[in-house]
């Protein structure tokens, strides 16, 4: 039983948790519920669950070290979140980074926002009670993370990006692996949309559920599709653009009526706006050039450099245990990420570890309009909501 303000018993309305663990919640979320009957009254996200303490380690870190905990904050975004961090540090250190490696850094940012939004597509599909197209995203997500592996080795948490660019070139038949994926996509699409289009479940589980109103999504610092789907087209890869962003031809996918349905085809669309830009990297990466930037106070020498050389193997030791100092001042960086605004906040005192270090998270944002979303509602709704915004719990609990 809920209580009124006076401490009376409200026998008219019920306090339920759902989660923090369910399958629905998309991860170690709770939601206090006060339902009347099977409308929702009132919905409060409970979060905290999954608290890693990532800025304050990160103040304990070089600035290379850092590295690894961007990628954690979104494990389904991670080349997102260290394309912002390195943009932030090479923007204190004021570092000029080869065109190529920012077009390799692009390429690789499109294969993740499609790889993230594929797993969007498949578990929010699944809660709407159709099962089948999550394994088919899931298939496709592979194919990407076989690409990522190539380049950077590992297929989760790959810390590619480098302060000053890559940390590895792109592996020799490269551009054949990702022109063959380039190919087949447009087929496993039609597959997937012939799953969902006009399909009755979809439509009724989505169509004018959770709506939110543009001026609330501005109220609450909600960005990404989330913000699109109610008709501003602020997506910082137009608007403030970086690594290279403004060469490239693609639009912002845009809806207005601001509900689930706006959210569900707002991700679908930028998945072909990314796959556009995928085969524009493709044909400006050359297949060989610059990788990093040629500042050894920050990067390595080539590989064939290192080899043999005591001088050069004495150098790397340093830069690894002891960082590079990073001149003193404080910058903020962001990049348009699956889920939104993801930057980052840095102070520097001029030594190899950084003063201060936020990170501003989007899905901390997106999942504040849950209550908003959920109010009036059904049950059933509630999950709706939660998929629609596509949050990620690492994003949230930081």
């Amino acid at each position: 039983m809920a209580t009124t303000e006076s401490g009376m018993i409200d026998k008219e309305t019920m306090i339920i948790n759902l989660g923090p663990q369910h399958p629905s919640t998309h991860g170690v979320l709770r939601v206090r519920l006060e339902l009347d009957g099977e409308r929702v009254v009132n919905a409060e996200p409970v979060i905290g669950y999954l608290h890693t303490g990532f800025e304050k380690t990160a103040e304990s870190l070089t600035y290379q070290q850092c590295n690894t905990i961007t990628d954690r904050l979104d494990y389904l975004a991670p080349m997102t979140n260290n394309l912002a961090y390195v943009l932030a540090v090479e923007k204190l250190m004021d570092l000029e980074v080869p065109k190529r490696a920012q077009y390799i850094r692009v390429l690789f940012s499109e294969l993740t926002r499609v790889a993230s939004h594929l797993v969007w597509l498949g578990t929010h599909v699944m809660d709407l009670g159709a099962m089948s197209l999550f394994f088919y995203t899931m298939r496709e997500r592979e194919v990407i993370l076989d690409l990522i592996e190539a380049a950077a080795g590992v297929r989760m948490n790959p810390s590619y990006f480098r302060v000053g660019g890559l940390a590895y070139d792109i592996p020799d038949g490269f551009h054949e692996k990702v022109h063959a994926f380039v190919k087949d996509f447009p087929r496993w699409m039609k597959s997937y949309r012939n799953l969902f289009d006009g399909n009755p479940l979809i439509n009724e589980r989505l169509q004018g559920i959770s709506y939110i109103t543009q001026e609330q999504c501005l109220g609450w610092s909600v960005t990404g599709p989330n913000l699109r789907a109610t008709g501003l087209p602020l997506d910082l890869r137009k608007v403030e653009p970086y690594s290279a962003y403004e060469e490239f031809e693609f639009d912002v996918p845009l809806r207005t009526e601001g509900d689930a349905y706006a959210r569900f085809w707002v991700r679908v669309d930028e998945i072909y706006e990314s796959m556009k830009i995928i085969e524009q990297a493709l044909d400006k990466i050359t297949p060989h050039g610059a990788y990093t930037t040629s500042d050894r106070k920050v990067a390595l020498p080539p590989r064939e450099e290192i080899y043999g050389n005591m001088e050069a193997l004495i150098h790397q030791f340093k830069l690894v245990t002891a960082g590079f100092p990073v001149p003193k001042g404080e910058v903020y960086q962001a990049v348009e990420g699956p889920r939104g605004e993801m930057g980052f906040y840095l102070v520097s005192d001029g030594g190899p570890k950084p003063y201060r270090w936020r990170a501003r998270t989007p899905s901390f944002y997106n999942l504040q309009t849950l209550p908003i979303l959920s109010q009036d509602g059904l049950v059933a709704d509630v999950i709706t909501a939660i998929g629609s915004i596509d949050i990620m719990l690492g994003d949230v609990d930081k």
